[in-house]
């Protein structure tokens, strides 16, 4: 798939999912979030640590759901976030 097109998908796979009120379980929200994270920023492997006041504090879950999937291009994160949201969430 050409990245024009992928792009698209994947700008319409996200607008699906924000817009769902559908529950999941943890573990597939961290797939959500891994793939989404990895497909969207240029280091997804850093983490920021801050105080509990009110900061956010990044969990160990999802530092190791990105951790697990850091070696994957972008373009893979990028369908594979969408192929989730294809698979869990009805048009």
């Amino acid at each position: 798939m050409d990245s024009k097109k992928l792009n698209m998908e994947f700008k319409e796979a996200y607008k699906r999912a924000s817009k769902t009120t559908l529950r999941f379980p943890p573990d597939l929200m961290l797939q959500f979030y891994a793939f989404y994270k990895h497909a969207t920023e240029e280091d997804s492997t850093h983490i920021h640590v801050q105080n509990t006041d009110g900061m956010e504090l990044v969990s160990a879950f999802k530092m190791n759901s990105l951790f697990q999937i850091r070696n994957i291009p972008r373009k893979v994160a990028k369908q594979k976030y969408i192929d989730l949201v294809n698979k869990h969430i009805p048009k």
